[in-house]
């Protein structure tokens, strides 16, 4: 068993600069390192950089090629997508699309058996519901485990200070549920399918 702290990797975040849903995932990821996890964002700017999606060019880029090792390495995940008309945000899709590079991985194929949170921004509550069952839906396709808490923000309610990154005690709780639980998984055996000895050398600080 490796005696390192388990990473938690988070993909989410608009185009366009530091939005509702970023500062949402790091404040989840906060919740993850003060529960003992190392974590590792992939934000707005980094999936802006992310061609689109191509299954059949062999060659990546090397941001895509940073974004699969990391997931690889990782025993969790967070995602976090605004609601766009109803459903998850082309970026954050684009950046999960990635993971088929890993469907013939030797070791843990996808995201098999790895916790994965679930963070929802929208302006007004009819979107986020059916965002979260969309990235559920998505992560069940993955073969992961979507914890039991996603967080659902009305960006219209509830605000996040540029400075602080922080809005109102409720989403601050909901958010930090998040990232302790996704952490808390990780450390107590999840995932089954362990990250390989090549994929944990890859990301060693």
């Amino acid at each position: 068993m490796n005696d390192r702290k388990p990473l938690i990797v988070g993909i989410g975040g608009t185009t366009g600069g530091l939005s509702s849903t970023e500062h949402a995932l790091r404040a989840a990821l906060r919740a993850a390192e003060v529960a003992g996890a190392r974590t590792r964002l992939f934000g707005g700017d980094d999936l802006a950089r992310l061609p689109h999606y191509n299954p059949k060019q062999p060659d990546r880029t090397g941001d895509e090629q940073d974004l699969v090792e990391t997931i690889r390495a990782a025993s969790g995940l967070i995602i976090a997508s605004p609601g766009y008309h109803g459903s998850i945000s082309g970026v954050v899709k684009n950046a999960l699309d990635l993971l088929e590079d890993t469907a013939r991985d030797a070791g843990r194929i996808y995201l098999t058996d790895m916790p994965v949170g679930v963070i929802v921004t929208a302006y007004g509550w009819q979107a986020t519901g059916s965002t979260i069952a969309a990235l559920r839906s998505i992560i069940h396709a993955f073969r992961g485990w979507p914890t039991p808490f996603a967080a659902a923000i009305n960006s219209r309610l509830s605000r996040f200070d540029p400075g602080t990154g922080e809005t109102d005690a409720e989403v601050m709780d909901q958010l930090a549920t998040v990232g302790r639980q996704v952490a808390t998984a990780a450390l107590n055996g999840w995932p089954a399918c362990e990250p390989t000895p090549a994929a944990l050398a890859a990301t060693e600080d």
